[in-house]
């Protein structure tokens, strides 16, 4: 084992021959102030980073021409994941309103799930976009648990599940069920996988996407060891996959699995974010900050 420049921890000899530890030298604070921040999206056409300080109720943006930073949008439902669709707009998860939205390019704040089976949701976390247009995103129960992420509240559903909407006809199914918490989703580089990471049992799970757009019930990609927990997941143009790890900072897994190496943070790391204009910049919310490293490696193509 061995670390480059406070940063870099090599794991197995693949971390170093992949061209992993060949970037920034120092990890860059970008923005300090957060109550807990979550959900960087880099939004190429815009130059800025958008994320979620969910306990302040607000999204925050960064711009890249400037460095300045400033609220985007708040109330913001206590905002968690973000992404963006085929057409550019922001679709967020908002846990507190428990809900999953659009924002028009006017502006406007388009409800795109908030039901299911007649059941309120129970706190949509996190969310990715196929390229056939749905969306894909978990709903553990974190924002009604405590008034903390959102308002206490008793699920109507009764399960966390992974949902796949379908923002055409409005039709929301269940992709897979049987979580204890689930987290951060991501779609394979072909979109033939979903990978989910379960925050309460710490593993990391992928499933194959049938024809008809289910999911196959999954099998165990990485387990976190004792007392390492896992929240959202990226993947880069290599097929290694960047997962959230919270305390023990950034992981990064071979495409078999193995834990090759990891970035070490400062603060308690929530979600991150490939971005820049080559796709290759690393954006990690972390307790109360936005940080970032310019790396020597590639995020996965971009919708």
């Amino acid at each position: 084992m061995t670390t480059v420049n406070g940063i870099y921890e090599t794991l197995d000899d693949r971390f170093r021959t992949g061209r992993c530890t060949l970037g920034d030298r120092h990890l860059e604070r970008l923005y300090e102030g957060c109550r807990w921040a979550e959900g960087p999206l880099y939004v190429p056409a815009w130059r800025q980073v958008i994320w979620s300080d969910i306990p302040n109720d607000r999204l925050m943006r960064w711009d890249e021409a400037t460095g300045t930073v400033g609220v985007f949008r708040a109330p913001a439902g206590n905002s968690n994941g973000n992404t963006v669709d085929r057409q550019g707009r922001l679709i967020s998860c908002e846990q507190g309103n428990r809900r999953v939205t659009r924002t028009e390019h006017d502006g406007r704040v388009t409800v795109l799930a908030d039901r299911y089976d007649g059941k309120r949701l129970n706190s949509p976390n996190d969310a990715v976009v196929r390229s056939d247009g749905t969306i894909w995103f978990s709903d553990p129960d974190f924002g009604i648990v405590s008034d903390y992420e959102g308002h206490r509240a008793e699920s109507e559903i009764g399960a966390c599940n992974v949902y796949r909407l379908d923002p055409v006809t409005g039709e929301i199914r269940i992709a897979a069920g049987g979580f204890e918490g689930p987290n951060g989703v991501v779609f394979s580089p072909d979109e033939r996988r979903l990978y989910v990471s379960d925050s309460r049992a710490a593993r990391v799970s992928v499933h194959e996407v049938r024809d008809d757009g289910s999911l196959s019930s999954g099998k165990v990609f990485a387990e976190g060891k004792e007392g390492v927990h896992y929240d959202n997941i990226r993947f880069d143009d290599e097929g290694r996959l960047w997962v959230a790890a919270l305390d023990d900072g950034v992981h990064c897994y071979a495409p078999d699995g193995t834990l090759i190496g990891r970035l070490l943070i400062p603060e308690t790391v929530s979600n991150i974010a490939f971005g820049g204009p080559k796709n290759n910049r690393m954006f990690i919310t972390a307790t109360t900050s936005l940080y970032s490293l310019v790396m020597s490696v590639t995020g996965a193509p971009r919708i």
